[in-house]
């Protein structure tokens, strides 16, 4: 039994309020464990207008240098974990566009960023994307002038040549620094607001979700064709798992077509969606359905539904079993939506965050010019809560033409194949497109306009 998509709704609604006829997912986590989580039950969609959204935002260039100029140099993002860089002097070099952070740890354990470009000739003190452990003190490749680990200068060789400099005035420039949830933030406004305000509902949603209890289990770091946005865009909506995800679209009844979207503020918007069956099936039928859906769990013998469970609530139990045992963590308080669903935050400009345990990702996009960008994956899971846990994952960089299959472990890798294959077209398609631009639902592709909406008010009008 599928949703019939082909049907025109009640065309007598007002503009953003049609739904697709079924289960709202809403309504389902509010009768299981998921209701005594208010992150989980939040739910908070506006209309934003239903015009067309140009094209030339992603194929003009003259938008995009002004992206490089008013956007990247004025927001928060996310630079590295704070495990990357453990120790005193232990670093991670942040880059986007013509801007680099030098991340770094200091004797006194507190990390700061520091702007990586020497003050004597601009030499960088590290490679783009590079990381490294242990430093002493920062050094100059190029002549050797050295500032400790707080940025505060240390030598100038032949230091009786500058008479002209001040200790104090030739300090590295910090740039704001700040922690969330394991994650370390950099921006390259010297005046920005705090980390919070952008943030927005995201530390009181996340409280109970442990995402600074998780360790970086796989990292990936592919190119793809195309511009950021448009390739960022693909992962803020369920809705085209219709047509790229041909083998997922049932999902154990209508995971996608009953996809939640909500709008938190200009910063933070979120899906949520996972299996939850239709209207008209009973308990026990969904729950037959969503078992074929995760193989071999029961073991050789499938499970009957337990007379007053829900089929999500004891699909959940199994997991919470299961997954902790095998992750070495008490997942038992775990609410049923954490276990079951997919569950993307997206943080303004461009990284998305999902608390999930069946679907742990974190995810991250980067501009490398007009047409291509950098996409990259990690897989975040549990830290065992006993023994030590693993340090992150070394990077796998994969080209365009390098499948997510080929990364060992990663079970995810056909299904991120199908999302990127789109890329190629969509390009093409957007640079021969004779119509001016693209035209988005008003409900389920809400979160694309919304992101849309805020990056304007970076950019001069």
């Amino acid at each position: 039994m599928e949703y019939d998509i082909t049907q025109p709704g009640d065309l007598s609604l007002s503009p953003g309020e049609a739904r697709n006829p079924g289960r709202r997912h809403r309504d389902v986590l509010i009768t299981e464990s998921s209701a005594n989580d208010p992150g989980l039950t939040a739910e908070s969609y506006e209309f934003l207008g239903d015009e067309d959204v140009p094209f030339s935002r992603y194929t003009s260039q003259a938008f995009y240098d002004l992206e490089i100029e008013h956007l990247w140099s004025r927001t928060w993002q996310w630079a590295c974990r704070e495990d990357h860089i453990p120790e005193a002097g232990d670093y991670s070099v942040y880059d986007v566009g013509p801007y680099s952070a030098l991340v770094i740890r200091g004797e006194d354990l507190k990390i700061r960023a520091f702007v990586n470009s020497c003050p004597h000739r601009g030499m960088q003190f590290a490679d783009a994307g590079s990381s490294g452990a242990g430093k002493q003190f920062i050094r100059c490749p190029f002549h050797g002038m050295s500032w400790d680990l707080q940025g505060g200068l240390r030598e100038i060789p032949c230091r009786w040549d500058f008479p002209h400099v001040e200790d104090e005035d030739f300090g590295l420039t910090e740039l704001p620094c700040d922690t969330w949830a394991g994650f370390v933030f950099v921006n390259f406004d010297l005046n920005a607001a705090p980390l919070a305000d952008q943030l927005d509902c995201l530390p009181e949603h996340f409280k109970n979700w442990g995402m600074e209890n998780r360790y970086v289990a796989i990292h990936t770091s592919k190119v793809l064709p195309g511009n950021w946005k448009m390739c960022m865009e693909a992962f803020l909506e369920a809705f085209h798992v219709l047509a790229t995800h041909r083998g997922n679209r049932k999902q154990g009844g209508a995971g996608w077509a009953n996809a939640q979207y909500d709008i938190f503020g200009k910063y933070v918007t979120r899906f949520i969606h996972g299996p939850t069956g239709q209207d008209g099936q009973s308990e026990d039928e969904i729950f037959a359905q969503m078992g074929s859906m995760f193989g071999d769990m029961f073991g050789n013998e499938a499970e009957d539904l337990r007379p007053g469970m829900t089929a999500r609530e004891q699909l959940s139990e199994t997991l919470r079993a299961k997954e902790g045992a095998a992750l070495g963590v008490d997942l038992s308080s775990a609410p049923a939506s954490i276990m079951l669903d997919s569950i993307e935050y997206h943080l303004f400009p461009n990284a998305c965050f999902f608390p999930g345990i069946r679907i742990p990702l974190v995810y991250r996009f980067r501009p490398l010019g007009l047409d291509r960008c950098l996409h990259e994956i990690l897989i975040m899971k549990p830290a065992p809560e006993t023994g030590e846990t693993p340090p992150p994952a070394p990077v796998v960089h994969l080209d365009m033409e390098t499948s997510y299959t080929t990364v060992d472990g990663f079970f995810l890798g056909e299904v991120l194949d199908e999302d990127t294959e789109n890329f190629h077209r969509q390009w093409a398609g957007m640079n021969a497109a004779f119509k001016a631009g693209q035209t988005l639902g008003n409900y389920q592709e809400v979160r694309i306009r919304r992101f849309h909406k805020t990056l304007l008010e970076y950019l001069p009008t």
